[in-house]
């Protein structure tokens, strides 16, 4: 919702957009669009456990994105702005799409 909407201390899609274009994103608009939206789909079925493995796919995507045009040129550590965390968020939500999301997770109820 940082993307989408501004919560959170986020910019917003016009703020978003603009920081797009600056590393080479384009349209940044439209991209901020759609990187909110991403991230906000992940974030929602994975917290759920809906769909679990696009959730993953989703997040990892995003994540990946991150780090190549962001964070990937400072550095491990995100006290230096690096990829920690989105390495983080990667390994967490890929390791879940791998077991499972569990027993008390929207795919298991559905599935049953």
């Amino acid at each position: 919702m940082q993307k989408l909407a501004g919560w959170f201390g986020g910019h917003g899609i016009d703020g978003t957009g603009g920081f797009f274009e600056s590393i080479g994103i384009t349209p940044g608009r439209s991209m901020a669009l759609l990187a909110g939206l991403a991230e906000l789909a992940g974030g929602l079925l994975f917290a759920l456990g809906l769909v679990t493995p696009l959730a993953a796919f989703l997040i990892v995507l995003t994540m990946l994105v991150a780090i190549i045009k962001v964070h990937g040129k400072n550095g491990l550590w995100v006290t230096q702005n690096g990829y920690e965390y989105n390495l983080v968020l990667m390994v967490i939500a890929i390791a879940v799409a791998l077991i499972g999301p569990g027993d008390y997770s929207l795919d298991a109820l559905l599935l049953q």
